[in-house]
């Protein structure tokens, strides 16, 4: 009997990862330095491809002449509802702000609905309503999805996964890339409201603030942008998990330059920055879901500013630092009294599930 030949496999074999960790945790998912060993040493490796490219909020794709922006996000927050906003609102924007931040306007979503079994009727009903209500106002169609439900305790309730296409704004290239010492860091408003927000609404610490999430999208201030800068528009991104100390730090490693923030222009409300000192938590590494920061050479960064600013709603918007060959690859944090310290990227989980 004549055995058959396996057959020859030319495929190049898979690269070997980098990543040691045995188990994986909460923090591997909380947006810092966890997550970015989680996708850098495991995923990216194995799937190859774009992805091992400097991450970035969208993929983009050629097709038919026009450059389509591709993204996808999933949502898992706790409450599922909670001051300013709920989780169906939030899946829309932050949807929409991935493609916003990667200089394409929203087109499309797709919704993935994981319905733990013995939620209320009314409870998803009004989560559909957020989510049509959110897609309105962005100018967004919600083409399409699917429903799965799962056993009761399997998942908080409810949660829910996005895809979302959007036609690339060909006046911006952004690029880490593209970065160059001078340039100046714009962002849209005070930081660390939702991720603060979330935290008191679990109830699980006796505080009292008088908070909102500021979950919105950011794409109205991206287009006053790209109308008065995108020559001189080098990079942008939303800080979600990690905050703002963790989106600049990857663009610090990315670019291979660095990034001193002037700490007394960043806007801090001071139920947030309250909340942050009983806590220990630093406010740069706090979630938000409708801030994005902007790299504008220096030239434009002014017009830029205005721009933002004129958009209701951008009032608060600032320019809070600049980018410098030293110190490479680091993030520091500058007092008007001359001190500076390191700011680094969120290291564990100290606000799970929050968005």
């Amino acid at each position: 009997m004549k055995i058959a030949e396996a057959p020859v496999d030319n495929a190049p074999a898979l690269p070997r990862v980098r990543f040691r960790d045995a188990r994986i945790e909460m923090s591997h998912g909380a947006g810092g330095k966890a997550s970015r060993r989680l996708i850098e040493g495991l995923i990216a490796p194995l799937l190859g491809g774009p992805l091992l490219a400097p991450l970035a909020d969208a993929a983009f794709l050629e097709v038919d002449g026009a450059r389509l922006a591709l993204t996808a996000d999933s949502f898992v927050v706790r409450p599922l509802r909670f001051p300013g906003g709920s989780i169906g609102e939030l899946a829309v924007n932050g949807t929409v702000n991935d493609l916003a931040v990667s200089a394409a306007q929203p087109l499309a979503l797709l919704l993935t609905f994981v319905i733990e079994e013995g939620i209320a009727t009314e409870t998803l009903e009004a989560e559909l309503r957020a989510i049509a209500e959110a897609a309105r106002r962005a100018g967004v169609e919600i083409v399409g999805g699917d429903t799965k439900v799962v056993e009761h305790g399997k998942a908080d309730g409810l949660y829910v996964t996005t895809a979302g296409l959007g036609r690339a704004d060909l006046r911006a290239r952004l690029s880490p890339r593209s970065v160059r010492p001078g340039d100046q860091v714009l962002l849209s408003g005070p930081i660390g409201d939702h991720g603060i927000t979330i935290l008191l609404a679990r109830g699980e610490i006796d505080l009292e603030a008088d908070l909102r999430s500021d979950t919105r999208s950011v794409y109205p201030f991206v287009e006053a942008i790209l109308g008065v800068a995108a020559s001189g528009l080098r990079w942008m991104r939303d800080p979600t998990r990690g905050g703002v100390a963790t989106a600049l730090n990857e663009l610090a490693r990315d670019s291979g330059l660095g990034i001193v923030l002037h700490e007394e222009e960043i806007p801090v409300r001071e139920a947030v920055r309250g909340a942050c000192e009983l806590l220990g938590l630093d406010p740069l590494h706090i979630a938000n879901e409708g801030q994005f920061l902007a790299v504008v050479a220096p030239e434009l960064a002014e017009a830029a500013l205005a721009a933002v600013r004129a958009v209701p709603g951008g009032g608060e918007a600032v320019i809070i630092g600049e980018v410098r060959e030293q110190p490479a690859r680091t993030v520091l944090a500058a007092a008007s009294y001359g001190g500076t310290r390191v700011v680094d990227m969120l290291v564990g989980d100290p606000l799970p599930r929050i968005c």
